[in-house]
């Protein structure tokens, strides 16, 4: 028997996957939104870092009961982007016996592309991944084998843009407009460089696709059994991204699958959604988005079995 884990901290948060030989023995996600003020301010707020260490001393007590031998521990956007990240360093050094890694935007692609198509049938590929966090979204097209035919990370995430641009509550037309168009450029961006064009299936990743999942489809409480590997259609999914978007912070935190941590971002994450619809569309090579519940913490996991 080998248990393993992974934890990935984000903008948003911090998460943890515990495995054995492929099966899953827990996962957990905590909101600590550790890049609160980081796009702004470029440091981590002492709140926020304490907020994620007592979370991580949560996991580390929860890996010694379940006997786990080997972890890998990674940091991406927020920390990438923090002066002082050095203190997240030490506190996770000083917890885990192991210093947090910091990844670069291209390995977070490949470790959630790797993660994500897991459970997918082969003949859809070549698959588009796209993981969106809280700073940043992550593109990648590749083939179930792992052959990776292009990635790129944009600084564009739910978090990022709610600070940078959507601060009213509900947004205004006007920031919503501007966050739109920001989005769009981000978009142009990975269209030069990533090759979407080649894509058969788009895959979505993380916290913003699987709660609008989980609204499409009417769910009465958050299931990731009905959620993983869904597919909705990118025309009535745009209904929900239209709902949350005009709805303020009180209102989304109502709908019984939002994790209360999440309602103040999700309209930030629904207007980057929108525009990955249409860009979609504009391509004209698929008309469902598949949402799956596997992420970048199952990539680390199926290095560290692999290792």
């Amino acid at each position: 028997m080998t248990r393993v884990a992974a934890i990935d901290c984000g903008t948003n948060s911090l998460r943890l996957l515990i495995s054995d030989d492929g099966r899953q023995i827990t996962r957990r996600n905590e909101i600590v939104r550790l890049g609160a003020g980081v796009d702004a301010t470029g440091r981590i707020d002492p709140e926020a870092l304490e907020r994620a260490r007592r979370t991580l001393k949560d996991y580390v007590e929860v890996m010694d009961f379940e006997d786990v031998s080997k972890v890998r521990m990674v940091a991406t956007s927020a920390t990438r982007d923090a002066d002082n990240r050095e203190e997240f360093f030490a506190m996770t050094e000083k917890l885990l016996g192991t210093r947090a890694e910091v990844i670069t935007g291209e390995e977070e692609a490949r470790l959630s592309f790797t993660g994500a198509v897991q459970d997918l049938d082969a003949s859809r590929e070549p698959f588009c991944v796209i993981d969106l966090g809280g700073g940043s979204t992550e593109f990648v097209v590749g083939r179930a084998d792992g052959d990776i035919l292009g990635s790129h990370s944009v600084q564009m995430g739910c978090v990022r843009l709610t600070e940078r641009i959507m601060r009213a509550d509900p947004p205004s037309e006007t920031e919503v407009e501007i966050a739109a168009d920001y989005v769009a450029k981000k978009l142009d961006e990975v269209r030069t460089i990533v090759p979407v064009d080649k894509a058969a299936t788009f895959v979505g990743v993380a916290g913003t696709f699987t709660t609008l999942s989980a609204m499409a489809q009417g769910l009465e409480s958050y299931d990731p059994r009905e959620i993983h590997n869904s597919e909705l259609r990118i025309d009535a999914l745009c209904l929900v991204t239209r709902q949350l978007i005009g709805e303020s912070a009180a209102a989304r935190a109502a709908h019984p699958v939002m994790h209360p941590g999440r309602a103040d971002v999700i309209a930030g994450g629904s207007v980057v959604v929108e525009g990955i619809i249409g860009m979609i569309e504009d391509l004209g090579t698929a008309e469902t988005l598949v949402i799956s519940e596997k992420d970048i913490l199952d990539g680390i996991v199926a290095g560290l079995v692999g290792a």
